[in-house]
């Protein structure tokens, strides 16, 4: 049976041919067509359909029908588990491992696998083969609970049960793994070792592929000798979990959570363990102990442990500065997020898992002093809760347990796809599509409908995490009961907070997580230490910068050149303190390309790269890839390292007005976007329908690209091997698909782009042809519009539609006088603009593009005077405003204090707004045209201009001073 190409289009196939071939090798391609359309994947999921049909011929042995959408979720959801199943087929029985009736004792079943009696009250494995076994049997069991998670109608509602699933068989696993360990060093059961999960393991809310947080302890009892046995019980039983062997590993342990860490023996004794609590553990351990659960071995030693730290878990909130001290932990977390990856990143970004755990945890530890009913280790459970406790309204538990499911079924799927240990949405579009649609095949047809429901999703968890950790109520209440000094040796904060750090006790705790134990990285990192302190401290934001060079080192300290750089370099040292302390975008710039810290040995490392040399190496990556999207994302990869050499040559060398490589990386990025856009339409026309040239306009026309700038643009076309209709729909597909593909890519390099000065601004076509452009100059064109046309500059290399089009708009820009009346034209539309366009959250004389003096204000002035004199003085044929300064000096067509005025007001507004667009908040453009006023960023924008801390409000004063002068001088010329 042959079936159309848009019935499989419609069943969710992206390549309807194979899967028409596919399914002629399967019996009843209708139904089953019908049955894939509800999966994640459905070309997936037939192929691996066709590999079962191979061993199995009509795949008989799968004889329930009732089991056919299970085995279809499940090849679609996981391509990892697809594969075992398949490799599997014949050895194990399908029907058993696609059940619905998901085994409920996995313990049991474990036990039996490894040849222990699940009775014993201390079981030890019989079996020669015991790890083989258990990793067998426990993938098997892991496929049920993965079935029937992708098969289920309502994945969202059920994700917190699966979760639990997944912790009950952890746990299985490590008493079967514990029973192994027992069979070869204890076989009589002699020593007591109590197994207790922390985080996620402990609140039974275990993902897929996660690491497992263990805490080990034994009997008080034992002897050193004793001890050292159990610590070699724990050793085997982690290796029978995690070590290399002739089956998979299951996922790694992590014994990271104990005393001293990874410092601290494996192994300790109750009591030693109660005495650490007591005497030296931070606030942090506490609440990492807040989801310790006994797991395996001896659970009444695991709840007596329980019962001796719980009072210490539920008073650290009362020690001083806790709740701040709760925020920076949160903040450090999401800190370590590189800026290429937030977006997608579900578990520490904002808005992400991150938020909703820990600000459930911070009203859990202040509120749970004196309420033991808010203490459940379980987050769902906890939300619960803290509503019925009252601490949560009603309105906030129902979208707040709804988002973290989301998240955490989001979570999930990710990790099934591949069956690996990832908190990240892919980046390729086909993965985010079967991901939504392993979901909601109906509700999440496109990753942009998934991607729409995840940013909603975000800002709501946000909100409610601001809104939480910033009550003053929570800082009260976790003032309350017996106040308790933190352990921090007192005379290293006092001394922190006399240099300038706002937060001793953080700056302590980085500090020691930076120089804690004796390898070699530690050693320099305690010889660094004192140093970048003290140069931390004399930047804008010391804790900032302190925070960022801890996570720069946990993320690139391993690299062997790093630490070499930063001890035998005093020059990068320095600039990378400065830089850090200065810029929160340097943090996530430097995380994305980490070789960029070298740059800073050398001022000749931070010069431009060649133009010709960028755009060589991008349109080289361009032809290794035929994915358009891949392809840009490389060269936008590509393009970012230029970005970031711009950044770091401002923030050591001081902030520039113009840094011509941000107006080349734009010209490039839009090239190669036009490039791809075209390529594709080509492919798929199988002609040559138009030629097109990009056209730089506004910043980007004028090389005056900044950090905050949009890429404004007009796209012309002429036909080619097309009629003029043809064309016009031609060129506007194409421009379409730039379009879009340079917003896949914004977060790499390229800001947005701007059709808007094209003709009839957005009502006018996308791209408007050479011949009506040509009418339209020359019929309606505003006196604006040929004031627009003063920057515009075909980007790429000369062509014969290029030098078509300067032609054109030479005509118009150059050659024609400006009458009178144009004149009034042009002063009305911009009394207008300072009357509407002038945000009315901002004092104008602090809106430095727009506001009274600023750089709207020297531009258009500039070029009222370029129109007026042009047609009589060629040398006034310039895009730039720094250019057309000067030559209208020269001519005498302003004088040059006038120009002298008009240049350093533009030049400080470019100035402010750049380093707004580095030292500001991250991810906000809208803020780069605002004169900051006070506080930290205030003090970084100042810092970053090369005032002295502390001097922000004569930043303020200058800027005043500078703009009163220039607008002076514009109502003298403009008005005229």
């Amino acid at each position: 049976m042959q079936l159309r190409t848009s019935t499989l289009i419609q069943a969710g196939f992206l390549d309807p041919a194979a899967a028409s071939t596919y399914l002629a090798q399967l019996p009843e391609p209708g139904p089953l067509v019908e049955l894939l359309a509800r999966v994640g994947d459905p070309d997936l999921a037939l192929r691996q359909l066709v590999r079962i049909g191979e061993v199995d011929p009509g795949i008989s042995r799968l004889d329930r029908p009732e089991l056919w959408p299970r085995l279809a979720a499940l090849l679609g959801g996981s391509h990892a588990l697809g594969d075992y199943l398949v490799s599997h087929w014949l050895t194990l029985p399908p029907a058993e491992l696609l059940s619905p009736d998901t085994p409920a004792a996995p313990r049991e079943l474990l036990l039996e696998a490894v040849g222990a009696d699940p009775e014993a009250a201390v079981p030890v494995a019989t079996h020669p083969d015991a790890v083989s076994r258990l990793r067998d049997r426990y993938r098997q069991l892991l496929l049920g609970v993965a079935t029937a998670d992708l098969a289920s109608p309502e994945p969202v509602a059920d994700v917190t049960q699966v979760a639990r699933q997944l912790t009950n068989l952890a746990d299985s696993a490590l008493e079967a793994a514990l029973a192994s360990a027992r069979a070869e060093l204890d076989p009589t059961g002699e020593l007591p070792l109590a197994v207790l999960a922390l985080g996620k393991a402990g609140g039974q809310e275990l993902n897929y592929v996660s690491d497992v947080d263990l805490l080990c302890l034994t009997g008080d009892e034992l002897d050193a000798a004793g001890l050292a046995r159990a610590a070699d019980l724990v050793r085997l039983m982690s290796s029978a979990l995690m070590a290399p062997g002739a089956r998979p590993p299951l996922w790694a342990v992590d014994f990271g959570l104990r005393p001293e860490g990874g410092d601290g023996a494996l192994v300790r004794t109750l009591a030693s363990t109660v005495e650490y609590y007591q005497r030296w553990a931070e606030p942090w351990e506490f609440q990492a102990l807040m989801k310790a659960r006994g797991a395996a071995g001896d659970l009444e030693l695991a709840d007596r442990f329980k019962a001796a730290v719980d009072p210490m878990v539920w008073s650290v909130a009362s020690r001083p500065d806790f709740v701040e001290a709760t925020r920076e932990l949160r903040q450090q977390a999401e800190e370590t997020v590189g800026a290429g990856t937030r977006s997608r990143e579900l578990k520490l970004s904002a808005g992400g898992l991150r938020d909703i755990e820990f600000t459930v945890q911070l009203l859990q530890l202040t509120h749970g002093q004196a309420d033991p009913l808010i203490r459940s280790a379980n987050t769902v459970e906890a939300i619960d809760q803290l509503g019925k406790g009252g601490y949560l309204s009603r309105a906030q538990v129902g979208p707040l347990t709804d988002s973290y499911r989301f998240l955490r079924l989001l979570e999930h799927r990710v990790q099934l796809q591949q069956l690996r240990r990832t908190h990240t949405l892919p980046t390729a579009e086909s993965a985010q599509r079967a991901l939504g649609r392993t979901i909601d095949p109906e509700r999440f047809r496109s990753p942009a409908q998934l991607e729409r429901e995840l940013a909603a999703l975000r800002h709501r968890v946000r909100g409610f995490q601001q809104d939480v950790y910033y009550r003053p109520i929570v800082e009260a209440t976790a003032q309350l009961g017996a106040g308790r000094a933190l352990l921090v040796p007192g005379q290293a904060a006092d001394r922190l907070r006399a240099i300038g750090y706002r937060d001793p006790q953080g700056a302590l705790a980085a500090l020691q997580a930076l120089t804690t134990g004796l390898s070699r990285r530690a050693r320099i990192q305690q010889n660094l230490s004192p140093v970048i302190v003290e140069w931390l401290s004399q930047g804008a934001d010391p804790d900032m910068g302190l925070l960022s060079f801890r996570t720069l080192s946990e993320q690139i300290g391993s690299s062997h050149w790093y630490l070499s750089l930063l001890r035998d370099s005093r020059h990068a040292s320095h600039r990378l303190c400065r830089v850090l302390s200065t810029s929160r975008w340097a943090e996530g710039a430097l995380a994305a390309h980490p070789l960029a810290i070298s740059w800073l040995d050398s001022s000749r490392e931070l010069q431009p790269s060649p133009p010709d040399q960028l755009r060589e190496q991008a349109q080289a990556i361009l032809s290794r890839h035929d994915d358009s999207e891949r392809a840009l994302g490389r060269v936008a990869s590509y393009l970012s390292e230029e970005v970031t050499r711009a950044g770091l040559a401002d923030l050591t060398g001081g902030f520039a007005p113009v840094r011509p490589a941000l107006t080349s990386v734009g010209e490039i990025g839009v090239e190669c976007a036009l490039t791809l856009a075209l390529r594709e339409r080509v492919a798929q026309q199988g002609r040559v329908e138009v030629n097109l040239v990009a056209i730089a306009m506004g910043h980007l026309g004028g090389g005056e690209n900044s950090y905050a700038s949009d890429l404004d643009l007009v796209v012309v076309h002429e036909p080619v091997e097309a009629s003029p209709a043809e064309a016009a729909q031609a060129a506007g597909a194409i421009v379409a698909r730039m379009r879009e593909l340079l917003a896949g890519v914004r977060q790499e390099a390229l800001m947005g782009t701007d059709f808007d000065l094209r003709p009839e601004g957005k009502n006018g076509a996308l791209s408007p042809s050479l011949a009506y452009l040509t009418e339209y100059y020359d019929r309606w064109a505003s006196a604006w519009e040929r004031q627009a046309l003063l920057r515009a500059r075909p980007i790429g290399p000369e062509t014969e539609l290029s030098r078509a089009y300067l032609a054109v708009v030479d005509r118009h820009r150059w050659d024609l006088p400006l009458d009178p009346g144009e004149a009034k034209e042009i002063r009305l539309l911009k009394a207008r603009m300072e009357k509407e366009r002038l945000p009315r959250a901002v004092a104008p004389a602090e809106h430095v593009k727009l506001g009274p003096g600023g750089m709207a204000d020297v531009e258009w002035t500039v070029q009222l005077l370029q129109l007026r004199s042009v047609a009589k003085h060629p040398e006034l044929r310039v895009q730039s405003t720094e250019a057309a300064l000067s030559a209208l000096t020269e001519l005498g067509v302003l004088p040059e204090p006038d120009a002298a005025q008009l240049r350093a007001s533009w030049e400080l507004a470019a100035r402010i707004r750049a380093a707004n667009a580095l030292c500001g908040p991250v991810g906000q453009p809208g803020r780069a045209d605002q004169l900051p006023r006070a506080g930290l960023e205030a003090r970084r924008v100042a810092v970053g201009l090369g005032y002295a801390p502390g001097e922000e409000e004569q930043l303020v004063q200058d800027w005043l001073a500078t703009s009163r002068h220039a607008r002076k001088v514009m109502e003298a010329h403009f008005w005229a």
